[in-house]
């Protein structure tokens, strides 16, 4: 696979998509960031501002997320919009890296959840990288599997995914540059 071949789908906020996108840049990768007017966001590369016809397409039912993530979530005008704008990442990429925390219930935290629960739904390699564990999981369809030393994961899609949380903590940061190492260099 030829880095000139392959896109990063992303968002462009602070934290693990810019960092995600930085990377990106760096070796030389096509980056599209989905957004939509009005929201804050760091990275400008490939930038990709839906509209509202657009962001009705990604257009979910809070109370069905609430539900599949165990939690309630605010029904903000902005809120909906960021859930839409996850869609597209998700939608556009054919394997999934998140940078976040797996709790309990086996959901990802924070509105980052939402895109690790719909690459599940459509069956996306997914990985997550843990903060608080400073380790890879591998999504197997029915659980996480921590990746080992041996199975670290390595991009193998064209179209890829990056996104996360906005609190990016070192390890996930290096864990990230890794990644990318890994797959392109």
């Amino acid at each position: 696979m030829k880095r000139e071949d392959c896109i990063l789908f992303s968002g462009g906020i602070v934290g693990a998509e810019a960092e995600f996108g930085a990377n990106a840049e760096r070796l030389g990768i096509e980056e599209v960031n989905f957004t939509f007017e009005g929201h804050s966001i760091v990275r400008h590369r490939g930038l990709r501002v839906l509209n509202h016809e657009e962001l009705q397409n990604g257009d979910v039912s809070l109370e069905y997320i609430s539900k599949l993530m165990n939690r309630k979530y605010t029904q903000t005008p902005s809120f909906r919009k960021i859930l839409q704008s996850i869609w597209y990442q998700i939608n556009n990429g054919q394997e999934v890296y998140v940078i976040g925390e797996i709790l309990e219930d086996k959901t990802v935290n924070g509105g980052t959840g939402w895109g690790a629960e719909f690459a599940k739904l459509c069956n996306k390699p997914l990985y997550v990288f843990d903060q608080k564990k400073d380790a890879w999981f591998e999504w197997n369809r029915t659980d996480w599997v921590q990746c080992t030393a041996d199975n670290l994961p390595v991009i193998t899609h064209v179209h890829f995914v990056g996104t996360g949380t906005r609190f990016l903590q070192e390890n996930a940061r290096k864990a990230i540059v890794e990644l990318f190492e890994r797959s392109f260099e």
